[in-house]
């Protein structure tokens, strides 16, 4: 016998500390559930506080506000189940093999009636890459038990839980449950899209049960949650697919099958009543191609960031290269023309090209442009350096005082009028150490930080067959930081796509530099570069934040000592 359920998700940008913020956003989305007669509305992981809270929960008074918003919560739910994410507090703390005492359960509480009928606590913590609810979490250590909604048994697991082959929905699919409701907060990576949809497809056909999975989206600090909430059938098919990078929120019908046996305890929750009217079909939102999908990325988190931290404009040095011309068109996509300032800053080396591409993506941004010659400062500096200096040669000290004066104007101007400075250097520059400390390693906030410069060319062109806003003239030219006569990239550093190829292989999949020489790279590249990636953990550790788009960026990811004589 099958029954028929009303699903709904709401896939909601949730912003980590602003209680009230969410709870009128998770109150509005149960209200529209329940006018549509839905059987349960699924949230995302932790949406009363938002994700992840990190050292937040150490503050009694976080953890005791956000119960008191799921009692709020709980007395407004009706017949509609609503399966919320929250910090629970644990009746008893258990010991953790050092000794802290662990409290707090990452949660999911299930309303209904008015009350909180039950509470599941996730049973299997991430504790890698980005992830460290084990500082902060105890597991889960209940009997996983069901929930009989409209009829049908529902297992309710949080996010990793269903990321392992025996994780709590599948012991609630052999106990019984036809409809596996997982509450996530997942941030996004290239590639993860993928993994997401044949992990999911993989549990429904093996529990032989609808997955129901539900995200977040937004920005958070360095993280970007890109939703795709997905509902899946028993046979693998998709059902709902919700777009990246936008809220959404969704109702389907589902067939489900009554099981004919359940092994396990289960507890009764909703039944409606009355039947209920037809709603549109469900919609299977495209697949977005790699660059589009990093691009929006990029954009979400950028917003994110400014938004939640009470930014409305921004202020980007323009040098006529691609890093800035690139961010200065994500930042625009992302905030609108009007909240954009760009500041082009010409010196002695800079090329007359340069400025006219600046001036160029301005006008085709439709951005305040402004032109600070930076010459005479310059020259006051040298001036005022140069008994000090003496007859020495002309190194890095003249280069970089160009940099850090470009960073002290764009700084000046965000003082002056409150935009926030955004930094403009590539994740192939931080790695190597091809920034200048104090210069144009400035900002607030540093868009492409985890972006390869190859890959800033491949956005760089993705964004132009949209519409073409970056001249021609910036992505053909030869890369320069433009500090001294003749200056290119390529003095100092192998082409980019030998470069990102070494880098890809140190960073992301941590391979040492013989092992990277014996996949067939240059030895003499290879240890120059490795050499410089180790000596440059002390610029990254000042860098600005930036949106994580790849599974290892530097930061959370990727913790390495600053003092460190590991040299394989």
């Amino acid at each position: 016998m099958t029954r028929r359920l009303r699903i709904a998700g709401a896939q909601l940008d949730l912003t980590v500390g602003d209680l009230s913020g969410n709870e009128e956003k998770i109150l509005d989305a149960m209200q529209w559930a329940e006018g549509l007669s839905a059987d349960v509305i699924v949230f995302p992981e932790l949406a009363v506080c938002g994700y992840p809270p990190e050292d937040l929960v150490f503050k009694e008074g976080f953890i005791e506000a956000n119960l008191l918003v799921i009692d709020r919560l709980a007395r407004a739910s009706g017949e509609t189940v609503a399966v919320v994410g929250f910090v629970d507090r644990l009746p008893e703390p258990r010991p953790l093999d050092d000794a802290v005492a662990r409290s707090l359960s990452n949660a999911a509480a299930v309303l209904a009636h008015g009350e909180v009928v039950d509470v599941y606590h996730k049973k299997l913590l991430p504790n890698y890459g980005v992830f460290d609810e084990a500082r902060y979490f105890a597991e889960g250590t209940e009997d996983v038990v069901l929930h009989t909604i409209g009829g049908l048994e529902c297992g309710v697991s949080i996010c990793e839980d269903i990321w392992t082959d025996d994780g709590p929905p599948i012991v609630q699919a052999d106990g019984g449950a036809g409809i596996l409701l997982n509450i996530n907060g997942s941030p996004f990576h290239i590639g993860k899209t993928h993994e997401r949809i044949e992990m999911l497809t993989e549990r429904a056909r093996t529990c032989g049960a609808f997955v129901v999975y539900v995200n977040s989206v937004g920005g958070q600090d360095e993280l970007v949650f890109d939703g795709g909430s997905m509902v899946i059938g028993p046979d693998g098919v998709l059902v709902h697919r919700s777009p990246q990078f936008v809220e959404d929120r969704f109702i389907v019908d589902i067939d489900a099958t009554v099981a004919d046996a359940v092994q396990l305890r289960t507890i009764p929750v909703s039944q409606r009543a009355a039947r209920r009217g037809e709603i549109p079909p469900p919609k299977i939102a495209p697949e977005l191609s790699q660059p589009h999908e990093v691009y929006e990325a990029l954009c979400t988190g950028l917003a994110g960031y400014l938004s939640k931290n009470g930014f409305k404009e921004v202020v980007i040095g323009l040098s006529g290269g691609i890093d800035s011309a690139l961010t200065a068109a994500i930042a625009v996509d992302a905030l609108g023309s009007n909240a954009v300032r760009g500041v082009t800053m010409p010196t002695r080396y800079s090329s007359s090209g340069s400025v006219d591409d600046s001036v160029d993506l301005a006008e085709r941004l439709g951005i305040e442009i402004d032109v600070v010659p930076i010459e005479d400062i310059f020259t006051g500096f040298l001036n005022a350096l140069g008994p000090l200096f003496g007859d020495s040669a002309p190194n890095v000290a003249e280069e970089n005082l160009q940099a850090r004066i470009r960073g002290t104007i764009l700084m000046a101007i965000s003082n002056k009028f409150g935009g926030m400075v955004v930094a403009t250097g590539n994740k192939s520059e931080m790695a190597v150490g091809y920034a200048t400390l104090y210069g144009d390693m400035a900002g607030g906030f540093a868009v492409l930080k985890d972006v390869y410069k190859t890959m800033v060319y491949d956005l760089a062109r993705w964004r132009n067959s949209v519409s073409y806003v970056i001249p021609i003239s910036t992505i053909d030219k030869e890369p320069s930081a433009e500090l001294r006569e003749d200056q290119l990239d390529s003095d100092s550093l192998p082409t980019y796509d030998v470069l990102d190829d070494i880098l890809s292989k140190y960073i992301e999949r941590d391979m040492t530099a013989s092992e990277i020489i014996c996949s067939g790279c240059d030895p003499e590249i290879v240890r120059h570069i490795a050499g410089l990636v180790d000596r440059n953990e002390y610029k990254r550790r000042q860098a600005a934040p930036g949106v994580k788009i790849s599974s290892k960026a530097f930061g959370k990811d990727r913790r390495l000592p600053i003092t460190n004589r590991f040299r394989p």
